[in-house]
């Protein structure tokens, strides 16, 4: 990525620098580090066109108008939260680093962010939802296969998507999966995804596989290769308007249906953390706002005085 340069090019050093630090020191994914190359391509595009003192010129005063700007062209305060993150971080970086005398954004607040409630499926929709794949076809057993073991382990899509053969122990029933960072982590799956998942490795894969002997990935699509993305969202799409789902349902949306689900019957906070494979147990504990939110609208709904 370029960006507008000074006289010296410093500029460019310290962003390419810093792109190397947060890849190689932090261990971001590739979607996070093409989100704040973005973001800083953003920001840099507007210090070219808006800021004639450059980058190493701004004041506090000049950065708050960036941001407003971008909030008045209609971005959520989440979207304009992102980009004051990865802003905030080169200039943290430079800082750090001697390249910068002071940071501008430091006393910058980011944007009051509305609390999202995540969207879940209720357990009748689940089961509606997985029922929809027809298992006397190839690829409806390859997409029941996909579909309960999304559920039954809550994963990312990308983590599920990225699941190679060496990664799962059926015997045990468990697999390994490979969150952010590349962090490792070991998730359950119970006996129905296993009787899927069993099936599609058994009489399907081999014959998607043929053309592609090597490939190690378990969901493959009609050509033998790793299925896309873009592949699973529109079968995904496709089954939930079948089963009558009028909302949009996505992968996170089952993600978050497998916490929700399990918490609501019981299972601790700090387990499905680990299950989710999320750093911070405060982004688990959404789904417990989740549920105080669905008690309130019941009691609101049946108690007499409510």
């Amino acid at each position: 990525m370029k960006i507008p340069e000074n006289k010296s090019g410093r500029g460019q050093r310290l962003l390419d620098a810093y792109l190397d630090y947060v890849r190689v020191e932090r261990g971001l994914s590739k979607n996070t580090l093409e989100a704040y190359s973005r973001d800083l391509a953003d920001f840099f595009n507007w210090v070219e066109e808006e800021q004639p003192g450059g980058l190493f010129d701004l004041r506090e005063d000049d950065l708050r108008l960036y941001f407003q700007g971008l909030k008045q062209q209609g971005l959520s305060s989440r979207s304009v939260g992102r980009k004051m993150s990865s802003v905030r971080g080169f200039y943290r970086f430079g800082l750090k680093e001697g390249k910068l005398a002071v940071n501008p954004l430091e006393l910058l607040e980011a944007p009051r962010l509305q609390s999202a409630l995540p969207r879940d499926l209720s357990p009748e929709e689940v089961d509606r939802l997985l029922s929809q794949p027809q298992a006397g076809e190839s690829l409806g057993i390859r997409d029941q296969a996909m579909l309960e073991i999304l559920y039954a382990t809550g994963l990312r899509v990308s983590e599920l998507l990225s699941l190679r053969l060496e990664d799962l122990n059926l015997e045990v029933g468990y697999l390994i999966a490979y969150g952010k960072g590349k962090k490792e982590r070991l998730v359950p799956f119970g006996d129905l995804a296993a009787e899927k998942l069993k099936a599609y490795l058994n009489s399907v894969r081999p014959r998607l596989a043929k053309t592609q002997r090597k490939v190690p990935h378990v969901f493959l699509n009609r050509a033998g290769k790793k299925l896309s993305r873009q592949g699973f969202w529109k079968l995904l799409h496709r089954y939930a308007l079948q089963a009558g789902i009028t909302s949009p349902v996505t992968p996170h949306v089952l993600r978050h249906s497998f916490a929700t689900h399990l918490l609501e019957r019981g299972a601790d906070l700090r387990s499905v953390q680990l299950l989710l494979g999320h750093a911070n147990i405060a982004t688990t504990q959404i789904y417990t706002h989740l549920n105080r939110e669905r008690l309130k609208k019941i009691y609101d709904r049946c108690h007499p005085r409510a």
